[in-house]
């Protein structure tokens, strides 16, 4: 039974790293600027917008282009977002290894 308590050890440290990941990606900030710096999204570490700036003399545009331009920052803040999260919690679980797998 000492592999269970090892396992068990093992089990609790990665809980605490994965915990302490949360909170550091709650924290985290990703910019993204588009159209020339028109559009400026931050999301934080979980992919949770934050801020959303516009200058104004960029919606005096066509409503196709600011839309698509919106959609354009808000997709690769959030690509980002997921990366960071993604790469954040695999150093939060290294070395944790199940028995048989």
């Amino acid at each position: 039974m000492a592999g269970v308590g090892k396992l068990l050890k093992q089990a609790q440290r990665m809980q605490r790293g994965i915990s302490e990941a949360q909170q550091r990606l709650a924290q985290e900030r990703v910019e993204v600027s588009h159209g020339g710096g028109a559009v400026r999204v931050v999301v934080n570490g979980h992919g949770e917008v934050v801020s959303l700036e516009l200058l104004p003399e960029f919606l005096k545009e066509d409503a196709v282009v600011v839309q698509s331009t919106l959609v354009a920052a808000l997709q690769e803040a959030s690509a980002k977002a997921k990366s960071l999260h993604e790469e954040t919690m695999a150093k939060a679980t290294a070395g944790f290894q199940l028995p048989g797998f």
